[in-house]
């Protein structure tokens, strides 16, 4: 249900690929991912980025998965660019050579954010669950040398909440215009780990300070961006901008989601680029149309002050939390099922390590590993709140 007709979208996250080298715990990809042979094909993505571009995206992230296992990616960033949108490249760095580098910025890339697990490589490297520390660091410096945008992002857990300084040391040490760091958003993969992935509320309270400090020390030389960590603060926030607001998803098979998480919920009959056209699925599927605006709202969200403000929360958090995606987002203070969130953060979870994305025997390939974390708020795609 749906308040007024939609806005057109100005941002598209599009995941080329599963595919990755990285095991991260934190994973927040759906446990069953898209096998190589379900995926779009060249002339496919190619044709969401025309009808992106026509629909009004300026915007498209370049995610995955690890898009650089994807052969054809210049050509996919070759028809962003002829629809005329801004390209970035989202990437553990696995497999960015200067060579291949060249032939993304030939057909326009314009960035890239570079995925980074800890500032220490021993760390870093155990919590990716591969040895990539030293080519994240080579990828920095050939990104660098092209003299294309950087940002650097750290998805924030227990394991390296306490590194904040030596992190945004990295990002500066590494040519970093941008760090973003992203509190784990436990869905997916990250889901099963939450226990072992969760801080303390003082470790979070310290790392704000740090935030704080470093902010104000780096005014000018570092763009210092901290998303807010949705259990902790008792403020839902709307994710993505908002359900079906701001931008779109196309997953690895076409399918079109308003957010990444929005494959978990149950029912929802997403559309597929296979079958339907990007402005069918933004303005008139039920999908899209679901939960967009407040008119789909129970109490105690549809007689809140902030309902136009936070939209409700997030629907997959809910649905992740209660089992129902119509619920009040449990982080929110004033939700009926706050208790739950309340009781995760104030009760410690296992000291032992979280487990690394893996499948079972008869899963897919070991090759489809792990996704890289899908961003947050790498401007111009600001799609959740920021102290």
């Amino acid at each position: 249900m749906t308040d007024a007709p939609a806005a057109p979208p100005w941002a598209l996250l599009a995941e080329l690929t599963h595919g990755c080298p990285l095991h991260c715990a934190y994973c927040s990809n759906p446990l069953e991912l898209t096998r190589r042979s379900a995926e779009l094909r060249t002339d496919e993505w190619a044709d969401v980025m025309r009808q992106a571009g026509e629909l009004g995206v300026v915007q498209t992230h370049l995610s995955g998965g690890e898009p650089l296992l994807r052969r054809d990616l210049p050509e996919i960033v070759g028809a962003a660019d002829a629809a005329g949108i801004h390209t970035q490249l989202v990437t553990s760095g696995v497999g960015l050579t200067r060579e291949r580098l060249a032939a993304l910025t030939g057909r326009g890339l314009r960035s890239v954010q570079l995925s980074v697990q800890h500032a220490e490589a021993g760390a870093s490297d155990r919590i990716a669950g591969h040895r990539s520390f030293a080519a994240k660091r080579g990828a920095a410096a050939l990104v660098r040398e092209a003299d294309l945008p950087l940002g650097v992002n750290v998805v924030l857990h227990r394991d390296n909440l306490d590194a904040l300084d030596a992190l945004i040391d990295l990002a500066l040490d590494w040519g970093a215009e941008r760090i973003e760091l992203a509190n784990t958003q436990f869905y997916g993969w990250a889901l099963l780990n939450r226990d072992r992935l969760l801080p303390a509320r003082e470790q979070i309270e310290r790392a704000r300070a740090v935030v704080a400090a470093r902010r104000e020390g780096l005014a000018g030389r570092l763009d210092v961006v901290w998303v807010v960590p949705d259990y902790v603060e008792g403020t839902a926030k709307p994710c993505m901008g908002g359900w079906g607001a701001v931008s779109l998803t196309v997953a690895p098979d076409g399918t079109v989601l308003p957010c990444p998480a929005a494959a978990t919920l149950p029912g929802l009959d997403a559309p597929n680029v296979r079958d339907r056209t990007l402005e069918w699925a933004w303005h008139h599927s039920p999908a899209f149309n679901r939960y967009r605006g407040t008119g789909w709202m129970s109490d105690p969200c549809r007689s809140c002050p902030q309902r136009d403000a936070d939209l409700g929360g997030c629907r997959c958090q809910a649905y992740a939390l209660t089992g129902d995606a119509s619920r009040t987002d449990p982080v929110c203070r004033l939700a009926p099922d706050h208790g739950l969130v309340r009781t995760l953060v104030e009760t410690p979870g296992p000291g032992h390590p979280a487990t690394p994305r893996s499948f079972s025997a008869t899963g897919p390939p070991a090759r489809v590993t792990c996704s890289e974390p899908v961003p947050r708020t790498f401007q111009p795609f600001l799609i959740s709140e920021q102290e």
